[in-house]
């Protein structure tokens, strides 16, 4: 299936070149604009690069100068046009928006001429805009608030002070039998049905009013007469309204004609609306990441300084440094996992996309070469609709890109020889790099074959690079070194994080084979040599370290969490009991045995104290000073010793007389 635009194609999807796209769409306002967005695709000409991003350069640089251009969706006004085009009659809320757009044209024009100060030449798009301002004044004289305006002629505004005396003779008159036949009448005001004047007249009295029955109430007993005298009137009133029908309509067409005479105009203000919109689109997205313009070359050079992912947040992304061409045509990345090699990839090809497009890179300096193809696999390719695998996907997708790719071409391969047999994929992935240096285009794949790295050490034309790594914290910096090939880190993570020694020379001897370890370099370039490793394996501890370790961490614990038996409880803590899982209020603390005594529901029990455990301490639960009694003592022993309290105070009161 073909797909309709650029950003729906395989490579544009990996390397998300349609989260770019949509928001580029959202900061369009017309339609038309939107739709040009959807379209973007690479140019292949040098000199059609430059003039594109010369646009959004100079549509950034207004941007942080003028502010944002006053650009108006043009909702409905093509078809607007159109219909006054073919000899139709506009409405007024149509001419209204026609009058609403020639106002932002204004607008436009009045900012793209502060523009000119600058010497730039996008604010010369203002010569294309024509406001017609006559024609504008006009609309918005006539036209207001969705209907022709009183004023818009002096046969309009008689017509319509007719009309309304007519309208308050005829209520005058539906009033005055009203107030002359009150005993005939069921309410004592007039009221309008089916668009008449009508009285209310009881239902026996209805020959006594001459009139027209309009309508009756739902009981019957009512019927709505319009007068005949009002009947009279209310013919008067239908000639005037057709009168001030036709006269509407005349203002209408007229306007319309004359707006139809600008059509020319009219079409040239929105395509040039339009064409702004589609640049000032560009320049906002440059503005909101901080985007650069970069140099264009056919030298077949790339060159990113302070790269970054433009999808990702700025004060997040560590910035990329990257180098490729002038004799090097392909870079062979290492590293750990999750150490940011895969947005290394998409950072440097997404950037070239966005180049060839007429976008603005994220990068701080950028000089990037024309590419006829940017050819990517990248992620989990994995078909399940096609029965195939992940390799088999991957291969499917490497063997059309070995297809295309010809001197010109830039490519990104992601996990080079993944998702099959190690020593076959190793095979596989070197049989690939050779068929690429073969084709001569520009090549950036990510590894973690040993004997990719080697091959890329020993090959010309052909470097390694790798994602540093902070050996302390055991996290990835994001950072792309050029020239070094990446470093196992697995059996120092293993050390880090504790693995026995005895473990750690298992694992060497059969990444190593033989005794456990190189006797040089380590394959790839690897910043470790026989001594390095060894020195690392020598401090590295072994299992009666490791449990020895083990129990003084235990009893540290232990010591950590004993106190004495007096202080594990206090007086007001609420406990569990178990098995039962009870709660109680401890009454009395710990005694010398270990037992404490514990105020439940409807008793006091002694128990031990390894049946209990505390649920929550004393201080969370009362206030400083509080007396316990309250809580611990019935109702009758709380009397008895106030008893007691107040008549040792009043004996001891009789003894000092």
């Amino acid at each position: 299936m073909k797909e309709k635009y650029f950003c729906d194609t395989p490579s544009a999807r990996m390397l998300e070149f349609d989260k770019i796209i949509e928001q580029l769409t959202q900061m369009a306002c017309t339609q038309k604009a939107k739709e040009q967005l959807k379209e973007l695709s690479p140019s292949i000409t040098e000199r059609e690069v430059k003039t594109l991003l010369r646009g959004t350069t100079e549509a950034k640089f207004m941007l942080e100068r003028c502010g944002t251009p006053p650009i108006t969706a043009l909702e409905g006004i093509a078809e607007i046009m159109e219909t006054a085009g073919k000899g139709g009659c506009l409405t007024p809320d149509q001419l209204e928006k026609a009058a609403v757009t020639l106002t932002a044209v204004r607008r436009l024009k009045d900012y793209l001429i502060r523009g000119k100060a600058y010497e730039l030449s996008l604010p010369y798009y203002e010569e294309n805009l024509d406001s017609l301002d006559g024609i504008r004044e006009e609309i918005n004289e006539k036209i207001r608030s969705g209907r022709v305006d009183d004023y818009a002629s002096r046969l309009l505004k008689s017509l319509r002070e007719a009309i309304d005396r007519t309208q308050a003779k005829m209520k005058e008159k539906a009033d005055s039998l009203i107030r002359s036949n009150k005993e005939c009448m069921s309410d004592s005001f007039s009221t309008t049905r089916n668009g008449r004047i009508c009285i209310p007249v009881k239902k026996e009295y209805k020959f006594r009013i001459s009139g027209s029955v309009i309508d009756k109430s739902s009981t019957g007993n009512t019927l709505f007469i319009e007068p005949a005298a009002v009947a009279k009137l209310n013919e008067e009133l239908a000639e005037l309204r057709i009168d001030e029908e036709n006269e509407e309509r005349r203002i209408l067409y007229s306007l319309t004609a004359a707006l139809a005479d600008k059509t020319e105009i009219m079409d040239r203000n929105i395509a040039t609306v339009e064409k702004l919109d589609f640049l000032f689109a560009k320049g906002k997205l440059s503005v909101s990441s901080g985007g650069t313009e970069p140099e264009i070359n056919t030298d077949r050079f790339i060159r990113i300084v302070d790269g970054r992912h433009p999808l990702m947040d700025r004060n997040v992304n560590v910035p990329l440094q990257f180098e490729i061409g002038k004799g090097v045509n392909g870079v062979i990345i290492t590293g750990p996992n999750t150490g940011g090699k895969t947005v290394a990839l998409k950072t440097v090809a997404l950037n070239c996309l966005m180049a060839q497009c007429g976008l603005h890179v994220s990068c701080g300096e950028a000089q990037i070469c024309m590419s006829n193809l940017i050819l990517c696999d990248i992620g989990d390719g994995q078909n399940l609709s096609e029965n195939l695998s992940t390799f088999s996907a991957h291969i499917t997708n490497v063997l059309d890109i070995l297809k295309k790719a010809d001197q010109e071409s830039l490519v990104v391969m992601d996990e080079l020889g993944s998702g099959t047999d190690p020593a076959e994929g190793m095979g596989i992935a070197i049989a690939i790099l050779k068929e690429l240096k073969r084709s001569k285009a520009l090549y950036l794949v990510t590894t973690h074959y040993p004997e990719v790295k080697v091959y890329a050490e020993k090959e010309e034309g052909v470097v390694n690079a790798r994602m540093t790594f902070d050996r302390e914290s055991l996290k990835p910096l994001y950072q792309m070194i050029i020239g070094e090939a990446g470093e196992s880190c697995a059996i120092y993570i293993a050390k880090k994080l504790g693995m026995p020694g005895r473990m750690l020379r298992e694992a060497a001897a059969c990444a190593y084979g033989g005794e456990g370890l190189p006797s040089g370099r380590e394959p790839g370039g690897f910043d470790r040599t026989r001594e390095e490793l060894e020195e690392l394996l020598s401090d590295a501890k072994g299992p009666q370290e490791l449990q020895k370790q083990r129990n003084h961490s235990v009893r540290r614990e232990k010591k950590k969490d004993y106190k004495p038996l007096s202080e594990k409880f206090s007086i007001g803590d609420s406990v569990m009991i178990f098995p039962d899982k009870k709660i109680g209020i401890v009454c009395e603390p710990v005694n010398e045995r270990g037992v404490l005594r514990i105020q439940l529901r409807d008793k006091k029990i002694y128990i031990n104290h390894k049946r209990v455990k505390l649920h929550v301490a004393a201080q969370e639960l009362y206030p400083e000073d509080y007396d316990f009694s309250i809580v611990f003592d019935t109702v009758e022993q709380r009397k008895t010793r106030h008893e007691m309290e107040r008549k040792y105070v009043e004996g001891m009161l009789e003894v000092e007389q």
